[in-house]
């Protein structure tokens, strides 16, 4: 389970990070798409920092030697404007975003995962529906290199039907930050995916 950050600034958030990690979350992305890069690293900083291996930016790359972070997420865009060499052999592993099961076929083998969406309504993005049945697109995976994340419109009700299906893993964002405990309802869902 990979829990995403919201792109916006929330009361309490970095506590709440926190929170989530001391609760075993395994892999947080941040995603702050308007925050500078002072903003960024004021960010960071506030973060235990036994928990920079367990991270994953998507904004100001450069920021990963700073922080000894290995793990970078490039947007389809910048995915489709190539990515630099360094962070091939600088990070870790890489991850990025596809929006059509054709896509994540043909991803090149850099890619430790994508995130494809939207699965579902979004819960955090209003009027970001699916266009296609993800669950029927899936059967035509033929990319087994590259682990294949559902994304969108992931909440407690519908967890078990994603990973009864060919997803191998799910990501958060709208069933932890549009919620009034965002820890009860990591809780949640984490019970649900140890049931796997």
């Amino acid at each position: 389970m990979i829990v995403i950050s919201n792109p916006t600034e929330i009361v309490n958030e970095v506590s709440i990070i926190n929170s989530l990690f001391e609760e075993g979350m395994e892999l947080f992305h941040i995603r702050k798409p308007n925050y500078s890069i002072e903003k960024l690293r004021s960010f960071l900083l506030a973060i235990h920092s036994n928990y920079y291996s367990k991270l994953v930016l998507h904004q100001h790359h450069e920021l990963t030697e700073e922080f000894q972070i290995k793990k970078v997420h490039f947007t389809e865009k910048d995915r489709l404007n190539k990515i630099p060499d360094k962070f091939q052999k600088s990070v870790r592993f890489l991850s990025t975003s596809v929006h059509s099961i054709e896509d994540f076929n043909g991803l090149p083998n850099v890619y430790n995962y994508a995130f494809l969406s939207p699965i579902y309504s979004s819960i955090s993005k209003q009027n970001y529906v699916p266009t296609k049945n993800a669950f029927e697109e899936i059967k035509k995976r033929t990319n087994h290199h590259t682990k294949l994340i559902a994304l969108g419109g992931i909440s407690v009700e519908n967890i078990e039907e994603v990973l009864h299906n060919d997803f191998d893993d799910y990501a958060l964002l709208g069933a932890i930050w549009n919620t009034k405990n965002p820890i009860e309802n990591f809780k949640k869902c984490q019970t649900i995916a140890q049931s796997f």
